[in-house]
């Protein structure tokens, strides 16, 4: 038990420390407000580069040719440097050979005492004279091409036991000896026979000014002087004329490339935009034709293909003008008939039922039968007048003509008038009907009129599909919006039916019998007295478990809603007992929701858990859940565009 302990008190720590993490730590508001920072200038960047398909086709264009000169101009000029220092090198051993071979010479010339050649002979002169002369005669050759370097053998190492040899270093050019020739290839000459080379750079002493190194390539051989010892000889050739040549190309090469990339982006820039100039006129166009210009048409010019598009797309245009047309007169000569349908109908009625009056109050007189027939022609006569009244009132909704008498109100004392109405109903039903939410006042500006027709409606439909189970009204308040929410535990909704069940004359049951009398529009009508508000009705509802019905309202009149108070789906569905009861087994069942039987089916919840009527004056106000929008887990009805292909079952009601 004890390390059970321990673990779960380090997880604990951990999950505070990365809470503290997360909000008191230093970092992180600073953290928050730096992304912030960057953020802000690179959105309206981000917003262009999203938007502009043409920006996006020009800037990969260029990247992508930028690539492709960057690899060419790398392989040309590693292609130019090899082939010069090829050239270079080659020409420097065969002049670097040629030099060897004079210097040899001279040292293996013969003696001779007399004689126009005795300065190049051996008489009177010692090896440090003779070496400067070498030097001398062998850099004149060179003109500035090469510079040569004479080393005696060892210099910068231990000297061999008893070696004479030429000591000291030799230059010309006010060259720097030592530092001219790197100590790798003197190791090599010394140590091997034949001819090494390298690339170093070639410093000058302080006699030659500021003149900066330079780079060369190094030839080195070892020779022996006029007495036989051993020296280095080093064809100093530098490389100043093939690096300006490779600069050259260099500066070339970028420029082009820089041109080439301008010019393939400019192409790309007009190629572009002859083709998305017809898409941005054809988007701009389909925008007035969404707003309702449908007289808009596109400007075609040409045969080609974005001509063969502007041809179809003014024939859609056109085609789908005809069509509004057609449907704005037909739907225009739908209403005018219901419209006076209905007030004809007004008049035979009033004079039916003037004598099914006269009748129904003389049934005592007559035989069971004909009383009973008396009794059903009031009851009927009674849905028929509904009936008409609905089909008055969806008519103004369809004219336009429906105002909305704002004035604050508190929704309580409406939902308090409707529960009352509704009493005897749930009485019959068995069905208690409980208010939450209602200690504080909740005001809006809304017509209480519409706002007592929805409720009513919401609250009878709950208690007639309610299976005799508790009816929970939820109100809250929060922001700039308003909720009522009314929740049964009947058979509930099956997918797809939430958005049906506004329709006009829909059913969830088409065999169900209307106890209450129902003509099938209340919803409908409900749907439109809530967007006449500027609000929202919505409904959730699933197999087995119930539904809701949610009405959120702005708490001003014209405030645009941004959220309702009371979440859509509500707390003890199926899903949210699921993941209550991964979390916490003992809130699996929540608080007034129907229990589950271990076969899936949904028993009758117990009704304790759910507060009487008296004592919700001291309960506690619901907490308002202003996350809850449309798009979570909600369903926002819609006008459909053509209320009668919505009608599945004339002769029945609604839900």
């Amino acid at each position: 038990m004890q390390p059970g302990k321990a673990r779960g008190g380090s997880r604990r720590g951990a999950l505070r420390g990365a809470r503290l993490l997360q909000d008191g730590a230093p970092g992180g508001p600073l953290l928050r407000l730096c992304v912030r920072l960057v953020r802000r200038p690179l959105l309206p960047a981000v917003r262009i580069w999203r938007r502009n398909i043409q920006l996006r086709v020009v800037a990969a264009t260029l990247l992508m040719s930028l690539a492709v000169v960057l690899a060419l101009g790398f392989v040309v000029i590693a292609q130019v440097s090899k082939g010069l220092l090829d050239a270079k090198e080659e020409a420097a051993q065969s002049q670097a050979a040629g030099g060897f071979a004079v210097a040899q010479e001279k040292a293996n010339t013969p003696f001779a005492a007399d004689g126009p050649d005795a300065t190049d002979n051996k008489v009177g002169r010692d090896a440090s004279t003779w070496m400067n002369s070498l030097v001398k005669q062998l850099a004149s050759g060179g003109q500035t091409a090469f510079e040569v370097v004479a080393l005696g053998a060892g210099t910068g190492e231990q000297a061999a036991p008893g070696a004479q040899g030429v000591k000291g270093a030799r230059a010309s050019g006010n060259v720097d000896p030592t530092a001219s020739v790197p100590p790798a290839l003197r190791r090599s000459v010394n140590h091997a026979t034949g001819t090494f080379k390298t690339f170093w750079q070639i410093r000058y002493t302080a006699g030659a000014g500021e003149k900066p190194p330079a780079p060369a390539l190094v030839i080195g051989k070892r020779l022996t002087d006029i007495n036989g010892d051993p020296y280095d000889l080093y064809y100093l050739f530098p490389l100043t004329q093939e690096e300006e040549s490779l600069n050259l190309v260099k500066v070339t090469i970028a420029t082009a490339g820089v041109f080439v990339v301008v010019l393939l982006g400019a192409i790309a820039w007009l190629v572009v935009r002859q083709v998305v100039t017809p898409v941005r006129m054809a988007a701009g166009i389909a925008e007035r034709l969404s707003a309702g210009r449908l007289q808009e048409r596109m400007k075609v010019t040409g045969e080609d293909d974005i001509a063969r598009l502007g041809e179809a797309f003014n024939k859609m245009a056109q085609n789908l003008q005809s069509k509004i047309q057609q449907l704005e007169d037909l739907s225009r000569l739908q209403r005018r008939f219901v419209s006076d349908v209905s007030h004809e109908l007004r008049t035979p009625l009033t004079t039916v039922r003037m004598a099914a009056d006269v009748i129904h109050d003389a049934r005592v007189d007559f035989d069971p039968v004909t009383a009973r027939s008396a009794e059903l022609l009031a009851g009927q006569l009674d849905r028929f007048e509904s009936l008409l009244a609905d089909l008055l009132e969806i008519s103004r909704f369809d004219a336009g003509a429906a105002d909305l008498q704002a004035e604050p109100i508190d929704l309580r004392d409406v939902v308090r008038r409707v529960i009352d109405g509704a009493e005897p109903l749930a009485e019959h039903k068995g069905t208690r009907i409980r208010v939450l939410g209602d200690t504080q006042p909740v005001i809006a500006e809304a017509d209480a009129r519409r706002v007592e027709r929805v409720l009513r409606n919401l609250v009878v439909n709950a208690v007639e599909h309610g299976e005799g189970r508790d009816v929970v009204v939820r109100l809250a308040s929060a922001g700039g919006a308003v909720a009522v929410a009314v929740r049964d535990y009947g058979v509930g909704l099956k997918p797809g039916e939430a958005t049906r069940v506004f329709n006009r004359f829909w059913r969830a049951d088409p065999a169900r019998a209307r106890t209450t009398g129902g003509t099938g529009l209340g919803l409908s009508i409900a749907v439109e007295d809530a967007r006449l508000h500027g609000g929202w009705l919505q409904a959730w509802g699933e197999p087995g478990g119930g539904s809701q019905f949610r009405l959120t309202l702005p708490r001003t009149a014209d405030e645009p809603l941004r959220g309702s108070p009371i979440p859509l789906e509500p707390e003890d569905s199926r899903a949210n007992r699921a993941k209550a009861a991964a979390g916490d087994p003992g809130r699996a069942g929540g608080p007034g929701g129907p229990g589950t039987k271990p076969d899936g089916r949904t028993e009758r919840p117990d009704r304790d858990p759910i507060p009487p009527r008296p004592a919700v004056a001291t309960a506690q106000p619901v907490p308002a859940d202003p996350t809850a929008l449309p798009g979570n887990g909600s369903r926002v009805v819609a006008r459909p565009a053509d209320q009668s292909a919505a009608q599945e079952d004339g002769s029945g009601g609604g839900r």
